[in-house]
């Protein structure tokens, strides 16, 4: 484990977050999914390369499946190569996935990947949400509001 922390390896914690995803759109729901990976994209994503800021996730043959995630390649070595931006599969069950696209159906809503991070047992798992899209006036509110939070937070911080 100590040789993990030397090297920049995540072995517990986030791997990779879309924080435009929560500008983009109003999270409305999140779900927790599995990732089917190969043995250097998980390499690749313990030290934290990865990016999701143009991701989707998606429906293709009754399976759900994450679309333009960007893991780069291991340079460590490996000489199985792998597609940085290829479709991977996501873990879910029926009832899951189901649900998901009655979301989407019915709201007209959009599956946002918002951040592949490793649980307890080291397992890479995507964190979906359900978003719908915000016009401009709708981010602009949501700016205001996030100022006016933190300054809230940085006056009672000084008074007490």
């Amino acid at each position: 484990m100590a040789e993990a922390k030397k090297k920049g390896m995540i072995s517990h914690g986030v791997a990779a977050q879309n924080r435009k995803a929560r500008y983009d759109y109003t999270i409305k729901d999140t779900m927790e999914a599995g990732m089917v990976l190969k043995g250097p994209e998980v390499k690749s994503l313990r030290l934290g390369r990865a990016t999701l800021t143009e991701a989707w996730a998606g429906e293709r043959e009754g399976e759900m499946w994450l679309f333009n995630s960007y893991i780069p390649e291991y340079q460590g070595g490996v000489l199985s190569r792998f597609e940085p931006r290829a479709p991977r599969k996501l873990l879910l069950k029926k009832k899951q996935i189901v649900q998901l696209l009655t979301a989407v159906a019915k709201q007209g809503a959009t599956l946002v990947p918002l951040q592949i991070h490793f649980n307890d047992q080291g397992r890479a798992k995507v964190l979906l949400g359900v978003g719908l899209g915000r016009q401009k006036q709708d981010k602009r509110e949501a700016i205001k509001d996030r100022d006016w939070k933190r300054d809230k937070a940085r006056l009672m911080s000084h008074r007490g």
